[in-house]
């Protein structure tokens, strides 16, 4: 003789024998229905001022502001009192000529800038207000390189984006 089952009882039967599996697993409903995370964690490849602003710029570029957040806040973690040591010992920006070597300053400072820049992006203005003056106060010489071979201030950059902000909030 032959058993029948109702088809609800079969779809519920599959459903309890599915979900057991995934109990027994170790794994819960939940885990089995969640997507994995569409936000990538950080790679701060060698941990160099220069990886993690190249990175910065390239993660803004992407619209990924949490990757901005994360690589321009580990440079500026790491790399803030540097910065501050090189500012310190100028008058004025460094000359083309050795401005490089002024890697920190420039590291930090730009990276101060793309996450003024990001929180624009956001809509997050008084968060933007605020990295912008932590340079133009604390890094005003930084310079920023251009791939099209010079450096430019963002420090004045940041100057005019705070005048803006600051008119826009009125």
């Amino acid at each position: 003789m032959k058993i029948k089952y109702p088809q609800s009882s079969v779809l519920f039967f599959s459903a309890a024998l599915i979900f057991a599996g995934f109990v027994g697993n170790g794994l819960s409903a939940q885990s089995a229905t969640a997507t994995p995370s569409d936000a990538p964690s950080p790679d701060f490849g060698d941990y160099s001022s220069e990886t993690l602003t190249t990175k910065a710029w390239e993660a803004l570029e992407a619209k990924n502001y949490a990757l901005v957040e994360a690589y321009t806040g580990k440079c500026v973690e790491m790399y803030a009192a540097k910065a501050k040591e090189m500012q310190a010992g100028l008058t004025a920006p460094a000359p083309a000529e050795t401005a490089s070597s002024m890697w920190a300053l420039n590291d930090v400072g730009t990276c101060l800038y793309i996450r003024g820049q990001a929180f624009e992006a956001q809509g997050k203005n008084k968060e933007a207000i605020k990295a912008y003056q932590r340079l133009v106060n604390d890094l005003s010489y930084a310079q920023t390189w251009d791939t099209k071979g010079w450096f430019w201030p963002p420090a004045d950059a940041a100057k005019q984006r705070v005048k803006v902000l600051a008119f826009e909030s009125l």
